[in-house]
Order: structure tokens, then sequence, then C-alpha cells
């Protein structure tokens, strides 16, 4: 206990007079210039083996940067001394494609060793996944460092659940100043991928402990999700969250008009005075989703928690110096 206090008025210490640099566009034009392009297509691989990678990988940034900001923690695995994030509430049997991430790493330390921090591959790879889904391109800004530790309790205490609905939503991104207009277009990000039967058998079989499925489901569609997520059946199975799902499109939000949101958490957003008419907007020009997602992206990518980081060899594990003097070299 006694290292951990110190370990922790240390970090107050380095952090109290020092914000973190700005990020910026091209930050590895020099140092780096083939990142960007490496990390596509070290995805674009990824992808042409399994689709749903673009999906995956896009869901780590959020589940990153909504934890002390975009700063990798996502990424380190449990140590004796260190229960990380993967394990979370949130995030365990659900995140995946983590070895996407190592594999372009491993690329990237090939043509730049030590310079393209692991929370940056997940900016880029995130609007990459986009991109090469069909959606629109943005430019990142990159200079991130990563962390040198990671909280599981920190990831339970933030992250939502696929219960939660838009008024809990909305109140956690207040937090990151983010608005009701920012929630609902990055909620978009379910335009690509599956979840697990996990996450909706409530809903189709005890909504609010009723005994009975949510009234806001389209009977058809309830009956379809009826046969593939059955009560007493596999919860590991997976369904699409739109009609769409390896297209990154606006059939999100023309879903959640008819009432065939897979998740509670994405139809609360129509049933929901306050995002209803982002959810219509979005559902009738694919162009006002892709201008606002970007610029949530962007947002969401500029969260960082102001602690002293390094660049990682490996995204999985600190580099090998003790914690206190990489602290103390990141401060000099």
């Amino acid at each position: 206990m006694s290292f951990i206090i110190a370990l922790l008025s240390l970090l107050l210490r380095l952090t109290s007079a020092a914000s973190p640099p700005p990020l910026r566009p091209g930050y590895y034009s020099e140092s780096c210039p083939e990142a960007e392009s490496v990390v596509r297509e070290v995805l674009r691989q990824a992808m042409a083996r399994e689709t749903r990678s673009a999906a995956s990988v896009m869901r780590l940034q959020f589940h990153d940067c909504l934890v002390n900001g975009c700063d990798g923690s996502l990424l380190l695995d449990d140590t004796a001394k260190m229960v990380g994030e993967k394990l979370a509430l949130s995030n365990i049997n659900s995140l995946r494609s983590y070895e996407v991430v190592d594999e372009i790493k491993e690329a990237l330390e090939i043509v730049c060793p030590n310079v393209v921090s692991c929370a940056d591959i997940l900016i880029i790879a995130a609007r990459d996944a986009v991109l090469l889904s069909g959606g629109p391109s943005w430019e990142v800004k990159l200079g991130r460092k990563d962390s040198l530790t990671a909280s599981q309790e920190a990831s339970n205490d933030i992250m939502p659940s696929p219960r939660a609905n838009a008024s809990s939503l909305i109140t956690l991104f207040t937090k990151f100043n983010l608005t009701i207009k920012d929630l609902v277009a990055l909620s978009g990000s379910h335009s690509i991928g599956k979840a697990r039967c996990f996450s909706i058998v409530f809903r189709l079989y005890n909504q609010s402990g009723t005994g009975r499925p949510d009234p806001l489901i389209d009977p058809d569609y309830r009956e379809k999700l009826d046969g593939l997520c059955p009560l007493g059946g596999d919860e590991e199975v997976t369904g699409d969250l739109d009609s769409t799902p390896e297209i990154f499109d606006n059939r999100y939000f023309k879903d959640l008009v008819n009432g065939r949101g897979f998740l509670n958490s994405d139809e609360t957003l129509f049933t929901f005075n306050e995002t209803t008419a982002y959810v219509k907007m979005f559902s009738e020009s694919e162009s006002e989703f892709f201008e606002a997602f970007v610029e949530g992206m962007i947002k969401l990518g500029d969260l960082q928690s102001g602690l002293p980081g390094e660049i990682r060899r490996s995204c999985r594990a600190v580099n090998g110096r003790p914690v206190e003097e990489v602290l103390v070299a990141t401060k000099r």
C-alpha cells in the first residue's frame, strides 16, 4: 500500500506543473512518414481475413479514450501487480481484435522502431476502419504517449452497460464535454459489427423486470431475435447491430426509427425526447451523420489524462524499466 501511495504522489507532483503536448496532424511526417499507410495496410489485410475486424478495432478507441483519456491503457495485459481493463465488465468477452493491433505495432516497429505509440495506433486504426467500411475519412491528430498502467476499476466505473438508457448516456458524455449530438452520432459506430445475445436477452424476455419483452421492438424483428437468442440458449451467439453490418452507412439510424435497434442503449436513442431529433436527422441524411460522426471522433480523440507516458515496444506491456524510473525520465 505504501508503494501505491508513493507512486500516486509522484504522479501528482510530475503532472501538476505540466500539461500534455498538443496533438497535431502529421505528427509522424518526419519521424515515421509511412506510419499511417502501414496501419491502413495491416488493417486492410485483417479485414480480408475477417470483415468484422473493422468494427472490433474501431470499438477499441471508444473503450480506451473514455477511461483516463486516449492512452492505450486498454491494451495492457494484467500483471501480478496490476489488474488492467481487458477484463472489465464492459470489455470481457466483448472486445476483440487485440491481435490486429499487435500486428500493426509489429509492422511499425520494423519500419520505425520506438516511434509510434499504441495510443496513436488506436486512433489511426479507428479512422481507417470506418473508411475501409465505406464511411468517411478525416485527418487525425497524433502525438499521444502510452500509459504506464491501467485500471479495471476505472473502466468499470465509467463504461456504460448495453442496458443503459439515453439519459444515463447523456450524463456520461457530458462529463467529457461531449454533446447530445456527439452521443447520437458516435453511437452510429454500431453501423458496423455484431453484439452478443448476452446483451439483449433481458430485452427479449424480461425488460425492466416485467417478465415481458421490450414493447418498443418491432414485432417481426423481435421474432427474428427470439430465434437467434432463445431463452436459455447460448448467450455467446452474435447478431448484427444493424441490417448492413459490414457497411458504414446511416442504416443504423433507419433501423432505430423502425424499432429494429439491437441493443437497448441504441433503441432508447430514438424513444428519448432529447435524442430523437438527431436520430431522425441522421436517418434522413447520411452526409449529416458522417459530418457529425467525424466531429465526434475528433473530440473523443482529444481526451487526454495528462499523465506521463512512453512509447511502448509492445502494446501489451510497459517497457522494461521500473514505473518510477519511467516517470522521472518523462519529466526530464
